[in-house]
């Protein structure tokens, strides 16, 4: 296995010598940063208990008790109706990878309301049995790239992507690959699952991330935007998940303005 990634690695910096070279420069950086996240100790600690905030997910989680299952973490909660809650009531599509027992689609459906399809995507064939006039299904692979191709000419786009399904780093990178651009826009894709400090799929979310940092001209007062920058708002990262914003529109520049009339002279 080492050398299989050693080749991969060799492979890249061929392929991309100069991207290869800044990361490498990097690297130190990296580590620091991963050391000061394992020995962080916060000097502000509260003892007292969050507040109960309304969150209709977490009340139907809590409140299932009987039929199709759902298992998911409890900190996600919080973070699904942080992102989601503005598409309640909406005339609204949500694809979600990993059917399993099918609880989940029946609490999107609740969630979202009576506006709102499901697509859900698993590799069992028996997850077709939940699909009704609400809720379709489609049985594939979700790191065979045939397979979405396949879906995405049969659906006509989705708001948003849940990838819930193999929690493989190439699946969730497949899935991500060919389903960020089909999101419409204002969509969110969200991959759930993302373990371990040096989870590959984590890495290269991490890099879409660094990209929107991208500066393609020194005037201090208007950058060039990447095709990337157009289309995304933001990447967040939680503990074991990854949330992705797209832009309801595409960011044609970004500028900078001076307000003001008294003026440091070193600027």
């Amino acid at each position: 296995m080492y050398l299989r990634n050693l080749w991969h690695v060799l492979c890249t910096a061929v392929r991309h010598p100069g991207s290869f070279a800044k990361i490498v420069k990097n690297i130190p950086t990296m580590n620091e940063a991963h050391m000061y996240a394992n020995n962080y100790c916060c000097e502000h600690h509260s003892h007292k208990e969050a507040p109960v905030l309304d969150n209709p997910l977490w009340d139907y989680f809590q409140q299932k008790k009987t039929g199709n299952g759902i298992w998911k973490w409890e900190h996600y909660f919080d973070i699904y109706h942080r992102h989601l809650k503005r598409f309640i009531g909406q005339k609204v599509s949500i694809l979600e990878v990993g059917v399993y027992s099918g609880g989940s689609l029946e609490m999107w459906r609740s969630y979202l309301g009576d506006e709102s399809h499901i697509y859900g995507v698993d590799i069992e064939p028996s997850c077709k049995s939940y699909e009704n006039e609400y809720t379709s299904i489609f049985i594939g692979d979700q790191q065979d790239r045939g397979f979405w191709q396949h879906l995405k000419k049969q659906v006509a786009g989705v708001d948003i992507v849940i990838d819930d399904g193999g929690h493989m780093p190439e699946q969730q990178r497949v899935t991500l690959e060919e389903l960020l651009p089909f999101i419409n826009p204002g969509g969110i894709f969200v991959c759930e699952d993302v373990h371990g400090r040096f989870n590959r799929f984590s890495a290269f979310a991490a890099c879409l991330a660094s990209d929107l940092h991208c500066k393609a001209t020194k005037s201090p007062f208007c950058g060039e935007v990447s095709s990337f920058q157009k289309s995304i708002a933001a990447v967040h990262f939680y503990p074991y998940m990854v949330v992705i914003e797209k832009k309801q529109s595409p960011q044609q520049a970004f500028t900078s303005h001076k307000h003001g009339e008294k003026w440091q002279p070193f600027l």
